[in-house]
This record gives C-alpha cells, structure tokens and sequence, in this order.
C-alpha cells in the first residue's frame, strides 16, 4: 500500500540522473529542483500499479504537486479514467497547475476521443482560460480529436483566432495547423489562403 509520502519516495528510488540533466534540456520552463528524472514507461507502469487506491484518489486531489513527476503521474492517472464526466472534473481541477509542455502534451485521456462531441463546449472555455497549459491543451484537444471525421472549418477558424504572447501557446497554434495541413490539405490551405 501506498500513501502520499511513499509516492514521492518511489519516484526518487527510480531517479536517473542523466534522464534528469537531459529533461531540464527540453524544459527551461521547469526548475531542475523539482524534476526527479523518472522515465515516462515507469511513470505510466506506477500510474497503473496505483490507479483505483485510496492513494491514488487521495494523490489526485492533492494539489499542486511539488514535483514535475508528480504532474505527469497525476496526468496518466487521469488518463485511465474512463468516465467521461468524471475525466472532465478532474481535468479541470489539474489543468491549470500544468506548467509546462511535456506534462500538458502527454495528458490523452482516452474517454475524450469516444465523447468527442461532448468535449467541444469542455474545449471553448480551456481556449479561453487565463492559464497557459490549459489553452495549449484545449489546442491540442482540437487537432487530436476534430481533424478527422469530426472536422469542421469553425474549429480553425476558432484556433486561428487566439492571440497570446505566450511561446508555448503559439507553437501549439503551429503544430495544429500543421498538422491539419498534413490531415486536410485542402480545407487548410484555401482557409490559410483566405486570411
């Protein structure tokens, strides 16, 4: 059994520190002193060894978490949530402690993709929301989710919208126009055209 404590000494016990020197790279938003240096398989294996305990939901409404593993233990925890009501109260609740792209990137909870048409009114209000992570999030939900079957031009038009002076929102901008680019060259392009 677990307890909160005992989470934070369990991801220490799997510390690699030059995983660690190689994270803090990538993240220069992220104070090395509060990144572990955990691998995400041993993260996502903790986040199914611990999913459905007390700890785990004690854990989740533990906020904020004072480490960058922590963060992304947290997301995958969310991530096996199946109820779609309840993913979306716990993201909620999570998003706007994200602070930082790696944590906000790999929060895919799978219960969205089968309930996309419910998440559209979820992902305005992240698009509008003051928190950096949690728009670049609600970005990320419409290219993952309304690129495909569920495409329509309004969801461009809405990303193409957005003004920020925040770097990390507007590289999420870039990817999903990239990406739709690659998906429906097509639409895009005489959309890209038009503006």
């Amino acid at each position: 059994m677990y307890n909160i404590l005992m989470i934070t000494e369990r991801l220490f016990a799997l510390q690699d520190i030059k995983y660690k020197d190689f994270q803090c790279k990538l993240m220069p938003t992220v104070d090395s002193d509060r990144v572990i240096g955990v691998r995400t398989p041993a993260l996502r294996a903790m986040a199914k060894e611990l999913y459905v305990t007390p700890e785990a939901e004690e854990f989740l409404i533990t906020l904020p978490h004072t480490y960058y593993e922590e963060d992304n233990l947290h997301a995958f925890l969310l991530e096996r949530i199946k109820d779609f009501d309840e993913c979306i109260t716990a993201l909620d609740a999570f998003l706007p402690y994200i602070d930082n792209w790696a944590t906000c990137d790999s929060l895919r909870p799978a219960c969205l993709k089968k309930n996309a048409q419910r998440l559209l009114p979820h992902i305005e209000r992240w698009l509008d929301s003051p928190h950096v992570y949690t728009v670049r999030f609600g970005i990320e939900a419409l290219m993952l989710y309304f690129l495909d079957e569920h495409y329509d031009e309004v969801y461009s038009r809405r990303i193409s919208r957005i003004r920020s002076d925040e770097y990390y929102v507007n590289m999420m901008i870039a990817w999903y126009f990239a990406t739709a680019l690659a998906k429906r060259w097509e639409d895009i392009i005489s959309f890209i055209k038009e503006k």
